[in-house]
């Protein structure tokens, strides 16, 4: 069963890549006592995640603290320095935090994994965004199959 509106976000620790090198961070430490805007994609540098997700967040993320999010969270599936790697080739700077789920845990935690086998992918995240208050689940937006509205940054904007 998935994660929905009520719920508390799993604590998990997941993995940013910092100047020193890699750094757990908690979900816990991310969510507690502001409002936070997560967004999970299934792979960084893939043709969506790259092309329109992820932008779309950066682009919007003066708006989006504006109306009073404190972070603007993407986690996915791969390692550390791939987010790391991709929040360079992005220009990322500090508008988004990038968070490795490098084993899956976060997406299975949220009842959120997907099996990408078939693409050679392997374990991964659907592709999905949430608002959360103080650690608490208060908008969740999954993208059925290929579509991609309910979790695009414009979307969640509004929401907000």
């Amino acid at each position: 069963m998935s994660i929905k509106v009520g719920d508390k976000i799993p604590s998990v620790t997941l993995t940013q890549m910092t100047a020193d090198g890699p750094k757990p961070v908690s979900t816990d430490e991310l969510f507690a006592g502001k409002k936070v805007v997560l967004f999970a994609v299934p792979g960084a540098f893939t043709p969506l995640c790259s092309g329109q997700h992820l932008p779309g967040y950066v682009k919007l993320a003066d708006q989006f603290k504006a109306k009073g999010v404190a972070s603007i969270v993407c986690v996915s599936v791969n390692d550390a320095f791939v987010m790391g790697a991709w929040g360079k080739d992005q220009q990322v700077g500090d508008k988004v935090l990038l968070a490795a789920d490098g084993n899956a845990e976060f997406a299975k935690a949220v009842g959120l994994d997907m099996d990408g086998s078939g693409f050679g992918m392997g374990p991964r995240s659907q592709r999905y965004a949430l608002i959360a208050d103080n650690g608490v689940v208060t908008h969740i937006g999954v993208e059925e199959g290929r579509t991609f509205e309910a979790s695009k940054a414009e979307t969640i904007l509004a929401a907000v």
